[in-house]
């Protein structure tokens, strides 16, 4: 039995899919219900904050996705791989961020480097993936695509890889089905960089649909994010995205690797979800 945890975000969701068509059976962890989960997957609802109730997310499983993000120092993470491990699981894929390997200094990421280290000092079989940032992301322009046809964002013209989630969920759910990829440390981008100005040029050809492009200082950036997310991780964010550092501009060969096909460009994801953005 394999084991999603976070399993109804961006990734999560696509790799329980992926899983339970491949006929493998599939538990699905979450802090709040979930609903629409294709059939025979059961769900687990509990949080990995709380040490005590590990057990019963981890109990008969023999592989585990540990997906952690939007958590942060509330977390214990040699308790939560030494209960897995506890538990019988024998294969932990885990996802980190690139960011976790370029900025070693960045505050930000240390929960995934100790889970990273954790991890690999399990004692069973492992994989970190390590994904630049997602095609996901752009979700925070739907409203203003939405209402009035534009995206505003900082740093027009810095291109990055972006990558599709589902490619991250491909290739999770192949790193928990092939122990070929133990002991591997992989990183996830799409296949060519494109900047905040094309994304929105690629919203615009998804939608059929004219969409104004608005430059955003780096201040105006970080007023509007700091209104969800902690300081630091806005900081360490628009960092990576004004000033990325060489290996975070390069497009990595490793979901090819894994795949056996390039990764999808940002384009195909604008157009899967161009709903939501209509």
């Amino acid at each position: 039995m394999i084991v999603v945890t976070g399993a109804t975000g961006n990734v999560g969701r696509p790799l329980v899919e992926l899983l339970a068509a491949a006929g493998e059976e599939v538990t699905a962890v979450s802090r709040r219900p979930a609903g629409g989960l294709p059939a025979g997957v059961a769900h687990r609802q509990g949080d990995l904050a709380d040490v005590d109730g590990l057990k019963g997310l981890f109990e008969g499983a023999e592989a585990v996705y540990l997906l952690v993000g939007g958590l942060g120092d509330e977390l214990r993470p040699r308790e939560i791989v030494a209960a897995a491990v506890a538990c019988g699981v024998r294969r932990i894929v885990f996802q980190s961020s690139q960011v976790a390997g370029t900025r070693t200094d960045s505050v930000s990421h240390e929960v995934l480097r100790a889970f990273e280290a954790a991890v690999r000092d399990s004692g069973v079989a492992w994989t970190v993936l390590r994904p630049g940032g997602f095609a996901s992301n752009a979700f925070l322009w739907a409203e203003p695509v939405r209402s009035a046809r534009t995206v505003v964002a900082p740093f027009a013209d810095v291109a990055l890889p972006v990558v599709d989630p589902v490619d991250i969920a491909e290739v999770a759910a192949a790193a928990l089905r092939d122990p070929a990829h133990a002991g591997r440390t992989y990183v996830l981008t799409g296949p060519v960089a494109v900047s905040p100005r094309e994304q929105a040029r690629a919203l615009a050809e998804a939608l059929g649909a004219p969409v104004e492009f608005v430059a955003q200082s780096a201040g105006e950036a970080r007023a509007q994010l700091v209104r969800f997310l902690p300081e630091e991780a806005v900081d360490g964010m628009l960092s990576v995205l004004g000033e990325p550092r060489p290996e975070e501009r390069r497009v990595s060969p490793d979901v090819e690797r894994v795949l056996g096909r390039a990764p999808r460009p940002f384009s195909a994801w604008a157009e899967r979800n161009a709903p939501a953005f209509a």
